[in-house]
């Protein structure tokens, strides 16, 4: 196997704030098992000999949850040691880590400088936005952690970016999110659609993202960060800065821009491996690192893989169909099975209004 991206939930779906959407406590809550404990030395040192004895090129080892940080930092330091134990001298290792923050102190920050981890962090924009939705176990908002989390980040000198989920209402506060993002030094932004629960009719919560809603955001959001290009003043997003790379002739450097789903390979705190961090669910469990070989539950992974191609007809007629390619087959998931994508009228509007100035930027390069 070439270069290989694993994604690992050290503690599961555990998680000391509860966001109103988050999609993982859904996803949890649809499978026979909620949590599956912590990830134990064993499993972690099963996985990450696996891993290395196969990866060539590039190999990331990448932390998500729930929150990850509640596995404590000794896991961490013991993990990364592991790695270097069956370092075969043929991939170059990278590791991320997604976080809200809360945890995060001087120890974790020198840890994740000098072990050269890529963080992202989650923050809903500024401190109305945020807290509306991302509060902590007691209902209580978790804005000014998370700023403080950041600024320890930049003293510590750790590579971070911001991850913003798009609500209904940072929707609405396109410019002032960027703003505030921007005067904070915040330059390296990703943003994620929010996701209502898997197999419901969208629409359905006081947080839900309408297609005209998300339309209105990405090009309200492309115009302020094409202005600062235009200008010499780079902000880096990460969905645009992909586009542009796509109409160079480089691959999609996002999963959900590909067309199709990818090869990926999530592990739970148990060592059970899924192919989506989406469809983390009993159906689609492909083995465990405990007992199965990387190309058992590769070739367990297929039929997925081929579900994906399904809710595309549409596409290849698209005159966006090249570069769009139908998004994410989470967002093509409806109660009925996979289709289109409920974000199509929204992409049709942002590319009719974005792929001309897109085009004009990149003649500038």
């Amino acid at each position: 196997m070439p270069q290989m991206s694993i994604l690992i939930k050290p503690a599961s779906g555990s998680c000391n704030m509860r966001c109103r959407y988050c999609f993982y406590a859904d996803e949890a809550s649809k499978r026979s098992a909620a949590s599956y404990g912590t990830m134990s030395l064993a499993t972690a040192e099963n996985l990450v000999r696996l891993v290395m004895e196969r990866a060539e090129g590039d190999c990331t080892f990448g932390f998500q949850g729930g929150e990850p940080t509640l596995r404590g930092l000794d896991f961490f330091r013991d993990f990364t040691a592991l790695v270097r134990r069956y370092d075969t001298g043929r991939a170059r290792v990278h590791y991320s880590l997604q976080t809200n923050g809360l945890l995060l102190d001087g120890q974790w920050a020198a840890f994740l400088q000098e072990n050269g981890f890529l963080v992202g962090l989650s923050m809903d924009g500024d401190r109305l936005t945020h807290d509306l939705n991302r509060v902590d176990a007691n209902g209580d908002g978790t804005f000014s952690r998370v700023l403080r989390a950041a600024r320890l980040l930049e003293r510590q000198g750790v590579p971070f970016n911001i991850l913003t989920v798009v609500t209904s209402r940072a929707a609405r506060n396109a410019d002032s999110i960027y703003s505030f993002y921007k005067k904070n030094g915040f330059l390296y932004q990703q943003y994620i659609p929010c996701l209502d629960p898997l197999y419901e009719p969208r629409g359905g919560h006081a947080w839900s993202l309408t297609p005209e809603a998300y339309g209105r955001f990405l090009i309200r959001l492309f115009d302020r960060w094409y202005d600062d290009r235009m200008r010499g003043e780079p902000v880096y997003i990460h969905y645009f800065e992909c586009l542009a790379g796509m109409l160079q002739g480089l691959p999609p450097a996002s999963c959900g821009m590909m067309g199709v789903c990818s090869v990926q390979t999530v592990v739970e705190a148990d060592g059970s491996v899924y192919p989506c961090d989406f469809y983390v669910l009993d159906e689609y469990r492909l083995g465990n690192v405990n007992t199965d070989s990387l190309e058992a539950m590769h070739q367990r992974r297929l039929p997925f893989l081929e579900q994906s191609r399904q809710g595309l007809e549409k596409c290849a007629s698209c005159r966006h169909g090249a570069i769009c390619r139908g998004g994410c087959r989470r967002d093509r998931q409806g109660p009925e099975g996979v289709g289109e994508n409920s974000f199509c009228p929204a992409y049709m509007a942002f590319f009719d209004h974005a792929l001309p100035k897109l085009y004009k930027l990149l003649q500038r390069r």
